[in-house]
């Protein structure tokens, strides 16, 4: 773990909020076998290229996040399929674009495996019952559906999603909702995530949390404003800060 900061950590958190996607597991190699599946689908279904079908999603999503940007809408791969649909000239092929979705999904979770250490560092934190939340974007029900197959749900207090708070991070309203949620003892906050700017900045400016982002192959670490007071690279570190601030509080 390398610090970035000046801010000393003395005593264990009042609660902790986690980032979920490219902070609990690595979300690209789970994306790009389920964008290959659903590609498949649609090569196979139109007789299309593989570059038209490229070209007409990229299309597709620049559209829908046009008029959703910030909203957990504007990540919905069943509106992505869908305007796809609507640019090859097909109309809304409602149960095709509810096929493909559900395409996507299965073989991305089929194929998302959490970080090494992920599960023990919330196993050590239950014991601890330190009050714990997911802050993630995107729609409740597959952020959801994450939880439950991941088998993390019984360690989460509290999810707060962008669809129920309204804004997508960095905005101030998932970070709020969930504090109000949890009603820590104290103001000591913790936020765990990967994206300097949605979950670090966003985090320091909505609650003032002590931030922790997630580096791995892909990510980039923030600098400037957008800099965490600690990075690491294995959840292992957690548990090793986690284990000596336990041992250093009074008995």
């Amino acid at each position: 773990m390398k610090k970035h900061s000046n801010i000393n950590i003395l005593k264990l958190p009042d609660a902790i909020l986690f980032d979920t996607d490219n902070t609990l597991y690595p979300y690209s190699p789970a994306h790009e076998k389920a964008m290959s599946a659903i590609k498949k689908k649609f090569m196979e279904k139109f007789n299309i290229s593989s570059k038209l079908f490229d070209k007409k999603f990229i299309e597709a999503r620049k559209i829908v996040k046009s008029y959703l940007e910030g909203t957990a809408s504007s990540h919905s791969r069943l509106l992505y399929i869908n305007k796809v649909f609507e640019i090859l000239g097909l109309g809304s092929q409602i149960l095709m674009t509810l096929e493909f979705e559900q395409t996507y999904w299965r073989t991305f979770l089929n194929n998302a495996l959490l970080f090494k250490g992920v599960k023990e560092l919330l196993e050590d934190l239950r014991l601890l019952e330190i009050p714990l939340a997911i802050v993630t974007d995107l729609t409740a029900q597959i952020q959801f559906r994450k939880m439950v197959y991941f088998d993390l749900d019984k360690f989460f207090d509290y999810v707060v999603t962008s669809e129920e708070s309204g804004f997508d991070k960095p905005h101030f309203s998932s970070f709020k909702l969930a504090l109000e949620k949890l009603q820590p003892k104290g103001d000591k906050i913790w936020m765990i995530g990967d994206d300097p700017i949605a979950d670090i900045k966003g985090s320091k400016d909505s609650i003032n949390a002590v931030t922790f982002q997630k580096i791995h192959k892909g990510a980039v670490k923030g600098k400037g404003e957008n800099s965490p007071d600690f990075s690491f690279s294995n959840f292992n570190d957690l548990r090793l800060l986690i284990a000596k601030l336990k041992k250093n509080e009074p008995k």
